[in-house]
């Protein structure tokens, strides 16, 4: 009887009903990723994308709404939930799902509101970070009643001066300025209310010159394991110009960060980041995604993120031999030392489609064709919806990602921009030059 009650366990810990949270190209990763483990038994994404609803069941509700969650999980009879944006994780849905009796049984992949805190809020990071003695930008941080002592501040300072709104502002809550006379106007905005609540704090943050790249880390609040690194690019422009945007592609392997800086942010970063959420009790059971720059082969901290990055999923998970579903439910249930973590050593690239304008202002709705012309890549979708009479519509600013092998990142950038030119829609505009500075 004993026998055949743990055998009945055993099956259950193994085979998952699975509920992946958001919308985007980070969340086709995942579910392509997640489909592939005999240990995924039922998947579903909410809501999901036209791309998504190939690995698993799209269920039409707001990750933000979190009596709909919690309805979705015990209808379908989830057993883990993976919350793929920060916004959700912020508002607290881990800790929703913790303190609910009929959803405690849940396993969970995400951090609690106050682990939550490491992207949240700015402010809160530089603390940590200066309280763990973790390499960083110097800082001060301001609010509306201390204004007069920011513009101050400011005069002191030398250009290029970086501003970050505290809170959660869609990603323009960052802003780098060339003099000092349109850093306090822009101090004073954002003070003011320029995004919100999101600016009611705002860090005035030292300028690091060097060269970018993401580490993706995931703790059980215990142990930690290292995914593939990767490197972003976030400008619309080719040679890294223009505005600002989600991502308009990623590599992975980025050839600068080797093994001796790798170490280096092990041990100057990673494992002083895992001290102090268990020292700050912060409930950690998630990804910590650590956003740095390489100054003179020395690693500092940019930022944290709580979840993984996008576009730098897309260039990650397919480097990822590891069973997806075992590394999220290890994570949750904190049995991540048990966990070993094989990566494919062949370089990937990943090419973003965005929407015409963006950006900024641009319209949604437009068909996509030739996408089954691709070939040898991977076609993860971010904005994309089907149409009344099944047709692939645009969605969103950030389209698709082509993303290729290679044996190297440029011979792995050709394959993508191949298949990047076959893929049609009003408007359509990527990067052909990601991967040009390594």
């Amino acid at each position: 009887m004993l026998l055949r009650i743990f055998a009945t366990l055993n099956l259950r810990s193994n085979s998952m009903r699975i509920l992946l949270l958001g919308s985007g190209g980070r969340e086709h990763a995942f579910s392509w990723k997640l489909s592939q483990s005999p240990n995924c038994e039922a998947l579903f994404i909410a809501p999901g994308n036209a791309g998504t609803k190939a690995h698993g069941t799209n269920l039409a509700l707001n990750p933000n709404d979190f009596p709909a969650v919690k309805a979705a999980a015990l209808e379908h009879q989830i057993d883990m939930v993976i919350c793929g944006p920060e916004e959700p994780l912020v508002r607290g849905i881990q800790d929703f799902f913790a303190q609910d009796q009929e959803l405690q049984h849940i396993l969970f992949v995400g951090p609690s509101q106050a682990g939550a805190q490491l992207e949240g809020s700015k402010a809160f990071a530089k603390a940590f970070m200066e309280d763990q003695d973790i390499p960083t930008a110097a800082y001060r941080e301001f609010t509306v009643e201390h204004l007069d002592d920011g513009l101050k501040y400011l005069e002191e300072q030398q250009p290029p001066i970086v501003l970050k709104a505290d809170g959660l502002a869609a990603g323009k809550g960052v802003l780098i300025l060339d003099n000092i006379i349109e850093a306090q106007e822009e101090l004073r905005a954002m003070l003011e209310g320029k995004f919100g609540d999101a600016s009611a704090t705002v860090v005035v943050e030292e300028f690091l010159s060097g060269i970018e790249f993401s580490v993706f880390v995931f703790t059980d609040g215990k142990d930690y394991k290292v995914l593939p690194v990767a490197k972003d690019y976030k400008r619309i422009g080719e040679g890294d110009t223009g505005l600002n945007t989600g991502g308009m592609g990623s590599v992975s392997h980025p050839p600068f960060v080797d093994a001796e800086m790798m170490r280096k942010v092990e041990e100057r970063i990673i494992k002083p980041t895992i001290e102090g959420l268990q020292q700050q009790n912060l409930g950690y059971r998630g990804v910590i995604f650590i956003g740095l720059i390489s100054v003179e082969d020395e690693p500092f901290v940019i930022e944290y993120n709580c979840r993984m990055g996008d576009p730098e999923t897309q260039s990650v998970f397919p480097r990822l031999k590891t069973d997806l579903v075992e590394l999220c439910r290890a994570t949750a249930a904190e049995e991540l030392a048990n966990v070993n973590i094989e990566m494919d050593e062949r370089a990937v690239a990943s090419v973003i489609l965005v929407s015409g304008g963006y950006p900024g202002s641009y319209e949604k709705g437009k068909v996509i064709t030739n996408l089954d012309a691709v070939e040898d890549s991977i076609v993860f979708h971010a904005g994309t919806k089907e149409g009344e009479q099944g047709e692939l519509l645009t969605n969103g600013g950030r389209v698709l990602a082509i993303t290729s092998y290679g044996d190297t990142f440029q011979e792995a950038l050709a394959q993508s921009l191949k298949n990047a030119e076959k893929v049609q829609f009003d408007g359509v505009y990527y990067r052909k030059d990601i991967g040009f500075d390594l």
